[in-house]
């Protein structure tokens, strides 16, 4: 990096001739820089040279002394361990046989003694003879032990003369490890001066080339230096950059400085703290700093820029741009920066303002993504646990959860619907408690003054403690310190209060902190009452469908039924089912779905409900009861659509409606069915295999008078019919194909399956997790009536075998065990067959049916409809109905394709009918005779 003197730049100035001399000899002034790094330097040498000297005498020394050690341990443990020595101590006299041997070995081994001592230390050789029988100079305690010792010690003079003596002590063993004696071998290290004195001029040699270097170095170190500081002084080149430094960092302004290849060379304090600039940044690329967008583009850019104002956060920067070498080849920009924003009280409230409107804008947007009251409330907390408290809570009137009106009389107990933000460390009330509030509570003033109440510090807040001291005291122990309270209002009700809390790490709330909470608490309220209201609206929906739905299973011999029926979670639709038992054990399955959602589907599908029954108990076939139904859908639309109607409520007209209806006949074991739009139904044979029957598709209900073909299908015993709305198999992430393909590997191999079980299976399978329509299941599994249970005969069209007829139905009843029902069958079956002899046409038959009930039925090929009169007391005839009304339970008409059948019921109880008291059939019995009661209008 350049340094620049603030001066402007000129040519190079070059010193007068008459100065060159004088800064020559700079490098012999101590006073100048140049003077002390020579000198510096030079003692620098002469201490390396000294220490040189020292290390090389010091290791000399060292290696003489170690080479002592070596030769003394070798000589002694050599003559320790020769043959004859431990043998010499043992005899008399050790010193005649030891002291030549000792010498030699002295003299080979060069060393400057070899003694020989016993185990008291008692010297047996020296070089000396005046010393033999003196006491050791030494350690021999650890020789003695069978260990080597090697020490310096001084002794008795050698033949060596002065120096440093080192010697070796070692035991003398017999084979069995005993020590007997002790050898010691010294040897004397004289004077090293002669093995480091040759190598002294190398030495010497080296530091006089080393400050040939310094000198050098110095000289040019020091003309470098006059250049780059323009002959200036040390202290003028100090005081120079201390000026620079004061002045660039304590400037108001923001100053950098770019190199050519974009690398940032300086950055002053201002310019860090307007730009957000760490302290690492020197010599980094400019668009490697994480700069705004329009500064970097400046920065990065060659062209010179005049007082252009750019966004950089929440700040104007006023920026300045111009090159550092305009006329060099120097390339670089110096940019300098003005923080032209207001002033920081105004910039801050601003900003916390725009912080708010934002975390508003958010509350809008998050709170009331769903038509769920505690989802709702559990968004308000989330929201404001973001940036605006660290806990949050709502608690709800338990009317408002329930989607009830809300009244005053229940602001006491609210329950917790929703807690967000530091929970686990806080102990509060948790989700789903009801809580009871005294009077003095924050959220009891609330509540009752309408406004929101602020707690600068619980600590204070006596109410708030005495709601619950213990919990109290924990939360403030946790650091709990600032609340704010606000109800939630809509329509100018109560809902519930939301509770806002601070810790001590956050800044307490102040007055405009609750008034941003009551905004937020409006915004709120008013998603939280529309989801009440929409809870209760889906509520009474659920209700009015599911009371306009079965509540129980109809008795009936037929079929073994199971169904279910799943509302939409965005409101009740119009899907319907029913199970219509009809004469002759037979039973009507009925699937249907009005278009539309909401309370007016529900109200319309509960007057379709009620029309199938009506053309059910008419006995109409399945084509004719589709049929009607459709003419009933057309007035029904024609009705909502005539005037304003259709402004009453939400949809437009009813749009049509599905509808299978199918009737089962379980002494023939076939099913008759007919679809109007509606999806085909699936039959799971008694063996596991799945198919659809094949029925016919015809149009949706309402859409004019096109025909509704049927189809008759054969079920075997233990077949299972399904029948479904499309709500099962058709939903916006797959078409109805892909449902059905679901649903048959859902019900395969669901043979042997209860029909309960199948239903279960179903839903689990094909159940979404999000239904946006109503889905309705009904299992059926057939039943055939056994052959023994049906008697059935033709009559010849003559009133004379009406005896043998009532013989052969007590003959049967015998066999069934209704013996006691056979006065009233007989009566009721002579009459019926009687009749058909005489008012009906050939064929004429008789067919009773043991199930639940006993029924008679008696058909012909006539289609006159019988009438129920009461007859005068002096008419002859007319009474024939009378009687069959009166002991049978039902009775009734049904066309079939050869004529009609007149049927009967009667209840079995314990194996008998039932039957009224006889006290006014006997009356009339005594008065007319059984042949007279042949009316026509029977």
């Amino acid at each position: 990096m350049e340094v620049f003197s603030g001066r402007p730049r000129g040519p190079e100035r070059h010193p007068p001739a008459g100065r060159s001399r004088e800064r020559r000899a700079s490098l012999l002034d101590v006073r100048s820089a140049a003077g002390q790094v020579f000198l510096l330097q030079v003692v620098i040498v002469v201490l390396l040279v000294v220490a040189a000297m020292a290390g090389m005498v010091l290791q000399t020394a060292r290696d003489a002394l170690q080479r002592g050690r070596r030769e003394s341990v070798v000589a002694a443990q050599s003559f320790a361990s020769a043959p004859g020595t431990a043998a010499a101590l043992r005899s008399p006299d050790p010193t005649a046989v030891l002291q030549p041997r000792a010498e030699a070995a002295r003299k080979r081994a060069g060393v400057d003694f070899v003694v020989v001592m016993n185990t008291q230390g008692i010297r047996y050789t020296y070089p000396y003879p005046q010393e033999i029988g003196k006491k050791f100079v030494g350690t021999i305690a650890p020789a003695l032990k069978g260990r080597t010792v090697v020490e310096q010690a001084g002794g008795p003079p050698l033949p060596a003369g002065r120096g440093t003596d080192v010697q070796a002590v070692v035991p003398v063993t017999e084979p069995g490890g005993k020590v007997v004696g002790l050898v010691s071998a010294g040897i004397t290290v004289k004077n090293v001066a002669g093995l480091w004195l040759p190598q002294l001029p190398i030495i010497l040699g080296s530091g006089a080339a080393a400050l040939a270097l310094v000198v050098t170095g110095t000289t040019l170190v020091s003309r470098r230096l006059r250049r780059q500081t323009h002959g200036l002084a040390p202290e003028e080149l100090a005081q120079l950059y201390e000026h620079h430094d004061a002045v660039l960092h304590a400037v108001r302004e923001g100053v950098l400085i770019t190199a050519a290849d974009g690398r940032l060379l300086l950055a002053n304090d201002e310019a860090a703290r307007l730009l957000g600039l760490s302290g690492d940044v020197r010599g980094r690329p400019v668009r490697e700093l994480g700069l705004p967008e329009p500064v970097m583009d400046v920065l990065a850019s060659p062209e010179a820029v005049t007082d252009e104002v750019l966004a950089a956060g929440d700040r104007l920067l006023s920026v300045n741009k111009r090159p550092t070498y305009p006329k060099g080849d120097r390339a670089g920009s110096v940019v300098t920066l003005r923080d032209t924003t207001e002033l920081v009280a105004v910039s801050g409230r601003a900003e916390v303002a725009r912080e708010r409107l934002k975390l508003l804008y958010e509350a809008g947007v998050g709170i009331g993504t769903t038509l769920d009251v505690s989802r709702t409330a559990q968004e308000l907390a989330d929201v404001a646990a973001l940036q605006f408290a660290d806990l949050v809570t709502v608690d709800l009137l338990d009317a408002v959860l329930r989607g009830w009106e809300p009244t005053a009389e229940g602001w006491r107990h609210l329950r917790r619907a929703a807690i967000a933000g530091d929970r686990r460390t806080v102990p509060v009330y948790p989700l789903g408690e009801v809580i009871t509030f005294s009077a003095r509570t924050p959220q009891m003033r609330t509540l009752q003054e309408g406004r929101g109440m602020l707690e600068a510090d619980l600590r204070r807040a006596q109410g708030w403690r005495e709601q619950d001291p213990e919990r109290a005291r924990k939360a403030l122990e946790c650091g709990l310190r600032s609340l704010v309270t606000v109800p939630l209002r809509a329509r100018n009700v109560a809902l519930g209060v939301a509770n806002f809390y601070r810790t001590a790490g956050s800044p307490p709330f102040e007055p405009e902190d609750l008034a941003f909470a009551e905004e937020l608490a409006v915004r709120a309220a008013v998603a939280i009452d529309n989801a009440r209201r929409f809870t209760r609206e889906h509520a009474m929906a659920v209700t009015l469908q599911r009371s306009l739905l079965p509540r129980g299973q109809p008795e009936q011999d037929a079929l073994e039924v199971a169904w279910r029926y799943l509302p939409a979670e965005a409101g009740v639709g119009g899907d319907w089912f029913d199970v219509i038992p009809l004469p002759g054990a037979r039973v009507a399955l009925v699937m249907g779905d009005v278009v539309g959602h909401g309370l007016h589907a529900a109200a319309t599908m509960g007057r379709l409900r009620t029309a199938v029954h009506n053309f059910s108990t008419l006995d109409l076939p399945v084509d004719e009861v589709l049929g009607n139904l459709n003419d009933l859908v057309v007035r029904m639309d024609n009705e909502e659509n005539a005037g304003d109607a259709a402004d009453s409520h939400e949809g437009e007209g009813v749009t049509g409606a599905t509808c299978l209806y199918a009737v089962y006949d379980p002494v023939a074991g076939v099913c008759t069915m007919a679809r109007a739009g509606h999806p085909e139904p699936v039959v799971v044979r008694p063996d596991g295999t799945v198919s659809c029957p094949g029925v016919p598709a015809s149009a949706p209900l309402g859409l004019g008078g096109y025909p509704f073909e049927t189809a008759e299908v054969p079920l075997p015993e233990g077949s299972q019919l399904v029948l479904y709305t499309d709500g099962l198999v058709e939903d916006r992430a797959h078409d109805i194909d892909v449902g059905m393909e679901r649903l048959r590997r859902a019900l395969d191999g669901s043979g042997g399956r209860a029909p309960q079980e199948t239903c279960q299976a179903v839903i689990d399978a094909l159940q979404p997790s999000h239904s946006s329509d109503d889905i309705a299941l009904l299992v059926a599994r057939t039943r055939v009536m056994p052959p023994s249970r049906v008697a059935e005969w033709e009559v010849p069209p003559d009133p004379a075998v009406v005896p043998e007829v009532r013989a052969r139905c007590r003959e049967t009843l015998r066999d069934w065990g209704l013996e006691e029902t056979g006065f009233a069958t007989e009566l009721i079956l002579s009459e019926l067959v009687t009749n058909a002899i005489r008012y009906g046409s050939p064929p004429v038959g008789v067919r009773l049916l043991h199930g639940r009930c006993l029924i008679c039925e008696v058909s012909d090929g006539s289609g006159t409809l019988p009438r129920l009169r009461r007859a005068a007391t002096t008419d002859e005839g007319g009474r024939g109905l009378f009687l069959v009304a009166h002991y049978a339970q039902r009775w009734g008409t049904r066309y079939t394709p050869r004529g009609k059948v007149i049927w009967t019921e009667q209840f079995l109880h314990d194996g008998a009918a039932s039957a009224p008291g006889l006290a006014p059939i006997d009356f009339l019995l005594d008065q007319f005779d059984l042949d007279q009661f042949d009316d026509p209008g029977l």
